[in-house]
């Protein structure tokens, strides 16, 4: 559980929490986190180091139906239901919330909050 609330700090853009997920051995995370924050460089680093499917989450959750079909693809299933989550969708909301996972209700939320502030689409990626 205080893997995934400093994943959420660090999506909110919190520092503190992005070097302790790079301190602790998540890697992945604080690189998912700067790149659901728009940051390419952070894409690039998941997409050559074996995390394709957080790279595909980060598009999918914004609006990359492409992405979203290559998660449902290769069998990321809870990967599809957060995307989902974080387009503010519904169902997986609810889904979400009747399995009581209500930390990654809340981290579906602040990507939707982030990139509902978004002017410009930065989540285009080859899926």
């Amino acid at each position: 559980m205080k893997i995934l609330l400093a994943f959420d700090k660090a999506i909110q853009g919190d520092r503190e929490f992005f070097a302790w997920l790079l301190e602790n051995g998540y890697p992945e995370l604080a690189a998912l986190s700067n790149a659901i924050r728009a940051n390419t460089k952070a894409i690039n680093w998941l997409m050559n180091n074996g995390y394709l499917h957080y790279a595909a989450f980060d598009a999918a959750s914004v609006d990359d139906d492409n992405a979203m079909n290559w998660l449902k693809k290769h069998n990321h299933q809870f990967l599809v239901v957060l995307a989902e989550a974080s387009r503010g969708e519904e169902q997986a909301i609810a889904w979400l919330n009747s399995k009581n996972l209500v930390i990654f209700t809340q981290i579906a939320s602040h990507i939707n909050e982030f990139s509902n502030g978004q002017t410009f689409d930065h989540h285009k990626m080859p899926f």
